[in-house]
């Protein structure tokens, strides 16, 4: 095992240009999910899949979910199968689509031409979620390129729509029975620096859109109207306090340990500077702990919007655009948590911990309806962020520790 394990990772390190290469190209490719006004991921997979013939996988399925919000009609997914010596699978799963950019004034560089600087590669999606598919791929050929058969049979997927739901992504593939609950399935959508952190558990999400419906008047004769963006302001700021002390409880499973709940999207109201707003609209990210009902957060939105409703004289619709009640965790002594710690310790020497995130990978889809799955892999949190990067360290240890997992 000792003398295989050195061949393939001196693969790894050869083929280090290989796998830039790719996360490069995959970053040219714009890939916004048509939920935050994107164009898909159809393109990125049209790449993808010639880089996979190319390794000649035992099996590849193109599975396209319709869609008409996009060029194509349809969302495409990826999935490659690569035979082992047993019949046991383990899946390295990863998203294809990215949110947007974000404010450009805040990139050092444009976010769809990738930089290479200091060891990291940046660009919108290098860390999330491309490095991870970098780095499957880079498992796979460092292997055959070793003449080495896996243990396992290994399934690469490349999923869409992660960023919104997973309806034209994993939820479809599951669908389809893709998946054994016997499966080993790692996710490698979340981690930390040394890659010494395994996710096996998340928040409940609930993502909010809050309309205030006052009455538009000319800014200079503000008694004739209802200002709906200072109440609306009002209304936000309240809310963030009351739902803090509320829900404040601690569990230090999870990274943040508390509740969070975040106004993010603010829609414009307005063009011009003399018109007072008749209506404003403004979105809340709530990741809240496992312990806590959703309904109960709900119900102070809903008493908070009444009493509004009645001191200011407007009118509040309280919308819910995405509701995920947290699955039950994966076990710390689940085969796939267990090979992926000897794996991470074989690699880096590292003791991997297990704990919680905020929630919102496929780790929670799959745990939903009762699969163990593990969320893995060794990245500085730049997800989301303007100038996020990848480093290229990391793309090589990740592949190392999936290939690892493969050979014991």
């Amino acid at each position: 095992m000792k003398g295989a394990l050195e061949e393939v990772f001196a693969e790894v390190s050869r083929n280090r240009d290989y796998a830039v290469n790719i996360l490069t190209n995959l970053i040219k490719i714009r890939a916004v999910n048509p939920a935050f006004g994107g164009e898909g991921e159809f393109k990125r997979c049209l790449y993808l899949e010639k880089v996979l013939r190319e390794l000649s996988p035992d099996s590849l399925q193109i599975i396209d979910v319709p869609d008409s919000r996009v060029p194509e009609g349809v969302r495409r997914n990826i999935v490659a199968i690569f035979e082992g010596s047993t019949r046991e699978r383990l899946w390295i799963i990863a998203h294809t689509d990215t949110v947007p950019e974000g404010d450009r004034s805040l990139w050092k560089s444009d976010p769809y031409t990738p930089i290479i600087s200091d060891g990291k590669i940046f660009g919108r999606g290098a860390e999330d979620n491309g490095q991870a598919i970098a780095s499957s791929i880079l498992a796979v050929k460092a292997l055959r390129d070793a003449g080495i058969k896996p243990r396992v049979r290994i399934g690469l997927v490349f999923a869409a729509d992660e960023e919104a739901g997973s309806t034209y992504g994993i939820k479809a593939l599951m669908r389809r029975n893709t998946f054994g609950k016997s499966d080993l399935i790692v996710v490698p959508d979340a981690g930390s620096p040394k890659g010494d952190f395994i996710e096996v558990a998340e928040k409940h999400i609930l993502w909010l859109k809050i309309t205030v419906v006052g009455r538009q008047a000319h800014a200079s004769m503000p008694h004739m109207g209802i200002n709906a963006h200072r109440i609306g302001m009002k209304f936000a700021l309240l809310l963030d306090e009351v739902l803090h002390a509320k829900f404040h409880e601690r569990n230090e499973l999870f990274s943040p340990p508390t509740s969070t709940f975040e106004p993010t999207k603010k829609e414009k109201n307005i063009d011009n500077v003399n018109t007072i707003p008749g209506v404003d609209v403004v979105y809340f990210d709530c990741r809240v702990l496992p312990g806590y009902d959703l309904n109960e957060v709900l119900e102070i939105v809903h008493t908070l919007k009444e009493n509004f409703e009645k001191v200011y004289r407007v009118r509040i619709n309280v919308e819910v655009i995405a509701r995920s009640e947290a699955p039950p965790p994966t076990s710390p002594q689940s085969k796939v948590v267990q090979k992926l710690k000897t794996a991470i310790k074989l690699v880096t020497g590292l003791d991997a911990r297990v704990g919680g995130i905020g929630g919102g990978t496929f780790a929670a889809i799959f745990r939903r309806v009762g699969y163990q799955a593990a969320v893995w892999s060794t990245v500085d949190e730049t997800a989301h962020q303007p100038n996020e990067y990848a480093r290229i360290a990391n793309i090589l240890q990740d592949a190392k520790v999936f290939a690892t997992m493969a050979l014991i």
